[in-house]
Order: structure tokens, then C-alpha cells, then sequence
């Protein structure tokens, strides 16, 4: 008998978990041993279960999926992160795909979509919703030459403080949240900063969404920064 692919669900929204859970239940090559619904959990859970997939969204809260995927993968380089996801910018696959993930699939994939990627990701594969292919055959056809973003100069704390503070959280709170102090995290909020060029919490929060790192404003999002 065939052995089952097993899967790691990771995705903050329930519905959507529940959605994935009923399509994939009546395939009887899959079976999703946990769910995670922040970016901390999926790599916590992802160590623990072991899964030989994961599928990962980017916008989650704690932690965000361009994150949770590099850290994971450092802890394991041979774990199958799949992309599950409603952005198609190319800047944001591109930064999947260099973070390690093997697959880049849109939400409003065809369920067919999405068990043909879990099993290409399972055997060692790539893969690339048609959408997403285009892009990234676009900028190699262009001939456009990545250089490292603002962003991916930031160090994983650095990035951890940046989306905390468009999450609308002071620097005690995220102090609390990282175990450390609140001299730590300003340090990081001021390093963050400069290497941005962000002046303010309304500018990190304008820079968060454009990024793909929260979905909406926060509503403490006009608390002050310390």
C-alpha cells in the first residue's frame, strides 16, 4: 500500500483550514497530522510532527511565512514548503522561492491544483501556478537581476519587531512577547528603521502592507512607539 503523504496545514484563518481539511480528506494519498494558525506554531509544529509537507500561508500573525519557511528549513533543509497564498506579485514569490520554499500555489487554485503540487512537492519537485510561472518567466526573460531588498538586509529579530510594532503592540508588549528587553527591542526598532528609511509607526504599517506582512491596520496602530 501506497504510504500516505503527510501534511502540516499552516494558516491563520479557520475557515479556510477547514476548507483545505474537507478538500484534501477524501484523498486517500494525504493526511494533514496538524494545523498551525500563527508563523511560531508552524515552525514548533513542523519540528515536532515532522511532516513531508507543509503548506504555508505568508500574512500570519507572531511570525510571519516568509520567516516561519527560513527557519524551518535552516532547522531542516529537506522539508517541502508549499506556498499556499492569495498574493501573485512577483516580488513576493520570488522571496518565497528564495527563501526555499518548493511551490507557489494560489488560493483560488483548482482543488485538482492542489493535490497535483502536494504530491510534485512530496517526490522532490517544483511547483508553480500557471499565474505564478508567468512572473517568474517574465523577470528571467527580461533578464532582471535580483539584488538583495531593504527588507531581506533586515536580521530575523529586526523583522520579528517590524511587523510586532505595525501589529500595533508597544515595545513592552513585544519586549514580553520576544523574552527580552525593552532596550533590546528598541535597539532592533532603531536599526529596523534606519535601514528602512521608516520615521514613524504610520510609515511601518504603510511598509508591512505593501510587503505582504499584515493584512490590515492594526487599531492600536496610532499608540506610541515605546
Amino acid at each position: 500500500m501506497k504510504q500516505r503523504t503527510t501534511v502540516l496545514l499552516c494558516d491563520d484563518h479557520t475557515l479556510f483550514r477547514e476548507g483545505i481539511k474537507a478538500i484534501l480528506r477524501d484523498e486517500p494519498s494525504i493526511e494533514i497530522i496538524g494545523e498551525a494558525e500563527d508563523g511560531r506554531q508552524a515552525v514548533a509544529k513542523a519540528q515536532r510532527l515532522k511532516p513531508d509537507v507543509i503548506l504555508m500561508d505568508i500574512a500570519m500573525p507572531d511570525l510571519g511565512g516568509f520567516e516561519a519557511t527560513s527557519r524551518i528549513l535552516r532547522a531542516n533543509p529537506k522539508t517541502k514548503i508549499l506556498i499556499l497564498t492569495m498574493y501573485e506579485e512577483e516580488e513576493v514569490i520570488t522571496r518565497c522561492l528564495r527563501a526555499g520554499a518548493v511551490g507557489y500555489l494560489l488560493k483560488d487554485a483548482p482543488r485538482s491544483d492542489l493535490t497535483h503540487a502536494i504530491d510534485v512537492a512530496r517526490r522532490g519537485g517544483q511547483y508553480l501556478s500557471s499565474r505564478a510561472l508567468k512572473k517568474v518567466v517574465k523577470r528571467h526573460v527580461s533578464g532582471t537581476k535580483h539584488t538583495a531588498t531593504d527588507y531581506e538586509r533586515l536580521s530575523d529579530r529586526e523583522r520579528e519587531v517590524l511587523k510586532l510594532l505595525a501589529d500595533g503592540l508597544a515595545l513592552k508588549e513585544i519586549a514580553a512577547r520576544l523574552l527580552v528587553s525593552v532596550k533590546t527591542v528598541d535597539a532592533h526598532k532603531t536599526n529596523m528603521m534606519r535601514k528602512l528609511d521608516l520615521h514613524d509607526r504610520s510609515e511601518v504599517i504603510k511598509y508591512a502592507i505593501q510587503h505582504k506582512l499584515i493584512r490590515i491596520p492594526s487599531v492600536g496602530a496610532n499608540a506610541p512607539m515605546g
